[in-house]
Order: structure tokens, then C-alpha cells, then sequence
């Protein structure tokens, strides 16, 4: 059912290997699959051409454009969506990014977000990771215009800073999208809890895509690629393993909830205030 009201999203929850051809090989075949089922738009996930990993992003990394975004631009092209590539380690000018590139139905790169927060953890005796020892953070943010809504884009460890979220719903952006690849450790606890903060607290659909689980992985992803309404309920989500999911986004049930629960005219601009500092 597609109208300016209401469409299709799929969230493509890809099995990565060390293989990138494979990788795009099959993100393409299955945005294809997806828009078959009639999405609109398209989420891959986070690092989908190449193992995520300190060690593998100067390995995997390409300049935008390259061969992996034009697989994407093809993709989004021939199937006639907005697709969201998810992200890939991008090389420029001597720095490496994790970055986010948004192609329209008619190929065209529509916005290029590189995660501005980076996932440097340590919870002792269960996970530590510093992206910052290879990788630099983006200064932008990023959103794109549909025909149905405004978007805006995280990738993965962005989704843990409210502001962005909260910016993005203050400029407009009715559905958010985070491709991310949260672990064994984060995963189970806040994977969803952090969707429906940010889906409730904005009153906006939220959309994530995370690669599938693989065991064997030196990182371990938790998968659990979901949607969830501006009500925070969970309305798809996906198990562990390689698949797509589906959700209509109804843009009529989200003015009902925020005229249910006005939040956004009940704010109190007068005590207190978030603002983006520089413009993406």
C-alpha cells in the first residue's frame, strides 16, 4: 500500500562475509527481493560490504564513489527506491570513515552520513572496542526528503545520543534509520530499549539494520534488525539470522499519536532547549 500517507519499508538483515562481491552480490539481490514485496525504502546494514572490525576497515575501505556505492546506485535504480547503503569504511584523504551513503530511485546519491560518535567501549571482562584507532568521526548531520516523509540517519552508536534524534524530529524527519551492529553484550541490553526511547521520545518511526549473527565472526553481531512505531511498539523485528523484514509507515498514525499526546506544543522553550551547532 503505498499513498503520500502510508508506504513499505524493508530492513535487509544481510549475513556478511569476508567476501565483499558476495557482500554486495547479495545486498543486491535482496533489495531487489525487497522491492518485489513492494518497499519503498530500503535499509542495509551497518558494514555490509566487509567484516566490522578495526582491522578490516583499511582493508575493505573505498572512496565514494566506488565499486560498493555503485552497486547501491544500480540497485537503488533498477528497483526504484530509496535505498539506504547501510555503510561501508570509506577511504578520503588519508582518514577512514564509517559512512552511510543514500541513494534515490533514479541512482542519485542523496546524502553521505559518516557516524559522528564513535564506538569506543570498554565494559570489563565482556567487550572492549575503539573505532577511533582507525577511524574519524563525520561533522554533519544528515537527512534526505521522500515523497512520503523526511528521513534522518545514524549509523549504529549514533542512536545512543538523544540530541540527534531529537534534532532530526525538530527539522521535520519523521522516520529515523540506524544501520547498526550492536553485540552479544549491548545487543540484548540496549539494542531495543534505545529504538523506542528514541521512537517515543520524538514521537517518529524508527528503523534499524543490523548484519546478520554470525558466530563465527571475530565481532559477533546481535541482529535483531527492527521497526518501531511513534506509539514505541516494536512492529517487525527479524531473529538472529539473514532475512528482511517488513513495516508500514503511516504517517496519519503518527500525527494521531503526537495529537494524542502533544508533546512537541507542550515543550517549554522558555526553560530549556536542544540546537544543532553546525548545519548538515
Amino acid at each position: 500500500l503505498t499513498s503520500e500517507e502510508e508506504f513499505s519499508l524493508a530492513v535487509v538483515q544481510l549475513r556478511v562475509s569476508k567476501i565483499k562481491a558476495d557482500n554486495l552480490g547479495r545486498a543486491q539481490k535482496l533489495v531487489k527481493e525487497a522491492a518485489g514485496q513492494g518497499a519503498k525504502v530500503v535499509v542495509l546494514p551497518e558494514c555490509f560490504n566487509s567484516p566490522y572490525g578495526t582491522g578490516f576497515f583499511a582493508e575493505y575501505a573505498e572512496k565514494i564513489p566506488g565499486e560498493s556505492t555503485r552497486v547501491l546506485s544500480e540497485a537503488a535504480r533498477d528497483c526504484g527506491v530509496y535505498l539506504v547503503g547501510g555503510s561501508i569504511p570509506e577511504k578520503d584523504g588519508g582518514k577512514l570513515y564509517n559512512t552511510c551513503s543514500v541513494f534515490g530511485p533514479d541512482g542519485k546519491l542523496l546524502v553521505k552520513h559518516r557516524k559522528i560518535h564513535l564506538f569506543d567501549i570498554d565494559v570489563p571482562g565482556k567487550i572492549r572496542f575503539q573505532e577511533s584507532e582507525t577511524l574519524s568521526p563525520g561533522n554533519r548531520l544528515s537527512m534526505f526528503e521522500t515523497p512520503f516523509c523526511k528521513v534522518g540517519v545514524g549509523i549504529c552508536y549514533d542512536i545512543r545520543f538523544a540530541e540527534l534524534a531529537h534534532i532530526y524530529a525538530k527539522k521535520g524527519c519523521q522516520l529515523l534509520v540506524y544501520p547498526g551492529a550492536f553485540n552479544m553484550t549491548t545487543g540484548p541490553a540496549h539494542w531495543e530499549l534505545l529504538q523506542r526511547g528514541r521512537a517515543v521520545d520524538n514521537q517518529v518511526y524508527v528503523a534499524t539494520a543490523s548484519p546478520a549473527r554470525d558466530e563465527s565472526a571475530s565481532y559477533v553481531a546481535w541482529g535483531h534488525s527492527s521497526v518501531v512505531n511513534p506509539w514505541g511498539e516494536v512492529i517487525s523485528k527479524a531473529g538472529p539470522e539473514e532475512s528482511v523484514v517488513y513495516a508500514d509507515i503511516d504517517l496519519q498514525y503518527l500525527a494521531d499519536v503526537r495529537q494524542q499526546i502533544p508533546i512537541t506544543t507542550q515543550r517549554r522553550n522558555d526553560l530549556y532547549s536542544v540546537n544543532s551547532v553546525q548545519e548538515g
